[in-house]
């Protein structure tokens, strides 16, 4: 009988570190999809870059300048890192609850007995009693709830899950920062381009002008010429306005990327620089390269883990729960025998916790953990099919603006040509007003049309960058993971 109660607490013991875990075993999805129907372009004025900093790509120190400051000082990150040190500090939390507790206690009791009290009134019929009381204890006292069918590892398992999807969503947020940065940066170049070619058509148009006045006080021309020349001349100043304000808030934007006030850098990006040209996208990546690089994806396959683990935890209730705790300590009315063997005072619980009447709100957590696991399923198929949409888009938007670019640029060589052979005609009386005023619009709307494609060309590129993951390590944890 006796080697029967010594064998009890070791056949616990080793149940405990080495017992089965029940629920379902999470297996990551198999993913089957075919490849991008848009090619990635592998041409560019600049090779291509190292996907984890494709802006460097780009070759434009400023460029780089503004993510860097971004990436550093962006408040959006710095609240994704901090959501990872909470995830971080819940999944230790959660490993915690596998191990023993222990606890150390000391206390001093003093106390003035009521003599009308039911312990007050027995102990005054005493020889020697004393109303004034006093207790000393000290001690240590251990606890350990015996994780018998994997309830608290699956709970553990769970809560780590979580923590790497904070941390993939951190790297996500890097990516949506660094492209974001990029994507205001291009516009305020393309802006400022577009309010450069406005302002020599505003000159050209000025000196149009003159000369109209000129010839019609020299009576070969009309007052109708005039008029004709001035609105023009209007029309192109009229379009200034709507730039200053895009450009305006595109710095506004960039700044408070770079978690700065707006205005901060304004004077630092007005110096004005030409739109960056496009590098090469480098590569033959797939869906399933892409799948693996991009952090929303990751997320939603470790939440889908996640949910997986809760299963079996929810499913662990059905089972019966052990506790042990102890205490080892000493108490004694006096400090002279305190550290007695009078005094010493050990104690031993075990608890046994069963939810035997309670199966029908364990079905339901139960079918709760299996819906929240379908439901993220879901989600993760759904970030898949996102993920090969966006790149896709990236693709496609890239190359059909490239192509317009160069159609474009075609366009204004003729069109300058054009507006250049008909002022000469026009001095020389050869052609009417109207037919410079009509070249001079045209070339105006397709300049303007040239930057902002160009600015959409290099946009695209930061798009496709972004879409195919690029801005992070993959075998790297997060910079911003190690401050």
């Amino acid at each position: 009988m006796m080697a029967t109660s010594l064998r009890l607490p070791s056949l616990i013991l080793a149940l405990g570190l080495a017992g089965c875990m029940v629920g379902p075993n999470y297996k990551k999805p198999d993913v089957a999809l075919a490849p991008f129907h848009n090619p990635v372009p592998h041409e560019g004025a600049a090779p291509a870059p190292q996907l984890d900093t494709w802006w460097t790509g780009f070759n434009d120190p400023m460029l780089v300048t503004v993510v860097q400051r971004a990436l550093d000082q962006n408040l959006d990150l710095a609240a994704a890192f901090a959501r990872v040190q909470q995830a971080r500090a819940e999944a230790n939390a959660s490993g915690a609850q596998l191990l023993p507790t222990f606890d150390f206690n000391a206390s001093t009791t003093a106390e003035h007995q009521s003599t009308v009290s039911p312990l007050g009134a027995l102990g005054e019929s005493l020889p020697n009693y004393n109303r004034d009381q006093r207790e000393y204890t000290l001690g240590s006292a251990a606890s350990w709830e015996i994780d018998l069918f994997g309830g608290l590892r699956r709970g553990a398992r769970a809560t780590r899950a979580e923590a790497e999807a904070a941390r993939a969503e951190q790297d996500g947020t890097r990516i949506t920062v660094a492209a974001d940065a990029a994507d205001a940066y291009l516009q305020i170049r393309a802006y400022q381009a577009r309010i450069a070619v406005t302002t020599d058509q505003i000159a050209t148009d000025t000196k149009l002008v003159g000369i109209v006045q000129l010839r019609e006080s020299l009576g070969k021309g009309e007052d109708r010429e005039v008029a004709q020349a001035q609105a023009v001349l209007e029309q192109a100043q009229s379009t200034l306005p709507p730039l200053r304000i895009g450009l305006e808030s595109q710095m506004n934007r960039l700044d408070v990327l770079m978690g700065v006030q707006p205005g901060t850098y304004a004077r630092e990006l007005a110096v004005v620089q030409p739109i960056p040209a496009i590098p090469a996208i480098g590569g033959n990546d797939q869906p399933l390269d892409v799948l693996r690089r991009r952090p929303d994806v990751i997320a939603a396959e470790r939440r889908l883990a996640a949910s997986s683990e809760q299963i079996g935890a929810a499913i662990a209730d059905y089972y019966p729960k052990i506790s042990l705790s102890g205490a080892l300590g000493f108490d004694s009315l006096s400090t002279n025998q305190l550290f007695t063997a009078k005094a010493f005072q050990p104690i031993g619980t075990g608890l046994l916790r069963w939810r035997l009447f309670d199966f029908g709100k364990v079905d339901a957590e139960v079918a709760q953990a299996r819906g929240g696991n379908a439901q993220a399923l879901a989600q993760y198929r759904q970030s898949v099919l996102k993920a090969t949409e966006d790149v896709e888009d990236a693709l496609v938007t890239l190359s059909q603006t490239q192509t317009r670019a160069v159609t474009l640029q075609q366009e204004v060589a003729s069109l300058d040509q054009a507006r250049k052979l008909s002022q000469t005609a026009y001095e020389a009386g050869a052609i009417p007003l109207t037919d410079v005023l009509d070249a001079d619009r045209q070339l105006l709307i397709t300049q303007d049309e040239l930057d902002a494609d160009r600015g959409d060309a290099a946009r695209a590129a930061v798009q496709t960058f972004r879409a195919l993951g690029g801005g992070w390590d993959v075998s790297k944890p997060s910079q911003l993971a190690q401050r």
